[in-house]
């Protein structure tokens, strides 16, 4: 029997156990057993959860690409890796073999090395989902060096926090992107970022949308003539298993965003294992993740992941809503998609709109559909499952994070039998448990506490770039020999896991983590406001969506209230990104605070929510009656 394979329930308990029992026999074995090695470890595992130092496959050295590409190329070279559907649907799909792929990565990364890239630098990111995207992860791996994609709706000025943090010395961009029916300038933001970054020697640029640039000369080159003349060969750099593979940053709930570093052996591993069990992906399958590799999914579930399976993974540059609300049922009919894996957001907007955009597509290669980003609520759940499943595919409700490199609680489709909302159980080699008020794990189920995951696992991130302190505050500073999720979650009497949420202040909206404090910090660069806080509430379609109460100073409360409003919404968009704006906002005196000063977001959380009958004790408040101010102020 292969652990690396599971089938049924049967095979999904004895593994499991195996795994809990045994964890670094059963990561060795599936590491002999489907990955390619130029050197094999001296040892599987060492760890010291006080100083968060984890390390997976000591002294092993490999290369990413060659477990993603070169070992395909013997039976599956002429076999589509990728699938690029584009905006425009009018516009031709591409079809990416093994074997030109393993060539489009060779030349990227000539071109690279050409520009002075080599082992351990870092390369910014800045590309919409084109396949340039992609090969341009894959030659950054290829010669070592260590990759950081920003998201391409992020603002110059998140660019530039990204690309300084990190000291880039390159970024990969395009003359812009598609986005629906609109078209997006990314060299200007680009341009914009840079100014404020010195360490950016070289821009390569790709073109997209035929627009006019402004070219810095000596700094920006178009990356194809580059392309054209670099060889299709390239050797692979050897890396060691701890070498870092790519930075990711995820939204912090104070201050800066966190740069997760994943490191080369540990992660392959996990995201593979991960794919193929969540996926069940079998043969010439053709997965489709519909989220943007700027996102950790995207890194594990369109790139990484697949690939180490020598799978047919799709890239779709577009928007479920263009040319109209049929758009993801139509790619799935066109490529015959078997796996589906999307965010609960998308499936509640699509939920929505007439059923004769779904009718109208033969959704009848469907096998597995997956859910991804925040919990599915039970709505979007049945109707996905009714509608899209014919409740012939199972869904897989997956839970994880940037922090976790992979899927930790999943179903594993036609295996866990799946409930509603819930997450089921954790994957083999995760041991997750709950944690009490004071730090005590829960044992028993029908209980609810903080999730908490005691044992590593190989795809787990292993600092923070530049601030392994905020790293082991972050997530190893809360409960002894644990990492803390920062996610609440509840066990049934089964022994299946429902995520409750955030219990910190990062707010999930439309399957993105949003901090809540940079947000306040751009909101209070406002002339006109003096103290603002943002909570999450429940949005029927993004999940939820951000809440502020505003408090302003005197030369702002003769101002017209709605182009305020207006005036602090672009503010946020231009410091962070237009996924970051505000849905409501409420000008308020005052916001309730404890004795020492702290803002009580978990009252206004309760007021966004128009829960006010439950808001607990506020006597402990400096001044309570101010709850009733805002409550009065919301109608």
């Amino acid at each position: 029997m292969s652990a690396y394979h599971i089938k049924n329930l049967e095979e999904y308990f004895k593994v499991y156990r195996k795994s809990i029992r045994e964890p670094e026999v059963f990561w060795e074995e599936i590491a002999e057993e489907h990955f390619k090695w130029r050197k094999r470890w001296d040892n599987v595992l060492s760890y010291n959860f006080e100083k968060a130092d984890f390390k997976w496959f000591e002294g092993a050295k490999l290369n990413v690409t060659e477990n993603c590409i070169d070992r395909h190329l013997l039976d599956k070279s002429d076999k589509t890796a990728i699938i690029f559907e584009p905006n425009n649907p009018e516009e031709e799909a591409q079809h990416i073999s093994y074997k030109e792929l393993y060539h489009k990565a060779n030349k990227f990364a000539n071109v690279l090395k050409s520009k002075g890239i080599k082992k351990g630098d870092r390369v910014c990111i800045y590309l919409p989902m084109i396949p340039e995207l992609a090969v341009a992860l894959l030659a950054c791996a290829r010669i070592g060096a260590i990759h950081s994609v920003v998201f391409a709706g992020f603002s110059a000025s998140a660019l530039a926090s990204r690309i300084n943090d990190s000291e880039c010395k390159m970024v990969i961009t395009s003359d812009g992107s598609y986005r629906g029916a609109k078209t997006i300038d990314l060299k200007v933001i680009v341009d914009e970022a840079l100014k404020k970054c010195d360490t950016v020697e070289n821009v390569l640029l790709v073109k997209r949308i035929d627009s006019n640039i402004n070219f810095v000369e000596g700094r920006d080159e178009w990356l194809q003539p580059l392309l054209d003349k670099a060889s299709d060969e390239c050797k692979a750099e050897v890396m060691d298993a701890e070498d870092p593979l790519f930075i990711l940053y995820t939204s912090g709930s104070t201050g800066k965003p966190k740069g997760m570093v994943h490191t080369t052996a540990g992660y392959m591993i996990y995201t593979a294992y991960t794919f193929k069990n969540v996926f069940q992906y079998k043969g010439d399958d053709v997965y489709w993740c519909t989220a943007d590799i700027g996102w950790i999914t995207g890194h594990s579930y369109i790139i990484y992941g697949p690939l180490a399976n020598g799978a047919t993974t799709l890239m779709f540059e577009g928007v479920p809503s263009y040319p109209d609300h049929s758009r993801f049922w139509a790619v799935v009919e066109k490529h015959k998609v078997n796996q589906f894996y999307t965010a609960p957001t998308a499936i509640r907007s699509l939920a929505k709109a007439s059923m004769d955009f779904v009718n109208k597509h033969d959704l009848s290669s469907l096998k597995v559909l997956g859910s991804v980003g925040e919990p599915i609520n039970e709505e979007a759940w049945h109707w996905f499952n009714e509608n899209i499943g014919k409740q012939k595919s199972p869904i897989v409700d997956t839970w994880w994070q940037t922090e976790t490199g992979g899927i930790m609680i999943s179903p594993i489709p036609y295996v866990t039998p799946t409930i509603p909302t819930f997450a089921s159980l954790p994957l083999p080699g995760v041991q997750a448990a709950l944690v009490d008020d004071n730090g005590e794990e829960i044992k028993s189920n029908q209980e609810e506490g903080k999730l908490c995951i005691k044992f590593p696992w190989p795809g787990m991130a292993r600092t923070i770039w530049g601030n392994h302190k905020r790293y082991v505050e972050t997530y190893f500073s809360a409960y002894k020999n644990m990492y803390f999720t920062g996610d609440g979650a509840r066990r049934d009497a089964v022994g299946y896991y429902r995520i409750t949420g955030r219990v910190d202040d990062v707010v999930i909206v439309s399957g993105h983590n949003l901090g809540t404090a940079p947000i306040e910090d751009a909101i209070n660069e406002h002339p006109a406001v003096a103290e603002s806080a943002i909570v999450g509430y429940p949005h029927e379609v993004k999940g939820n969506a951000l809440y502020g109460f505003i408090i302003l100073k005197e030369s702002g409360e003769n101002r017209v209230h709605d182009n305020l409003r207006k005036e602090i919404n672009q503010l946020i968009s231009d410091h962070i990104g237009p996924i970051a704006k505000l849905d409501k906002i409420q000008f308020t005196n005052s916001l309730p605070k404890t004795r020492s000063g702290k803002i009580m977001r978990r009252i206004l959380r309760k007021i966004a929510s128009g829960e006010t009958d439950q808001l607990g004790d506020i006597s402990t408040l400096q001044d309570p009656e101010v709850v009733q101010e805002i409550i009065d102020g919301k109608k």
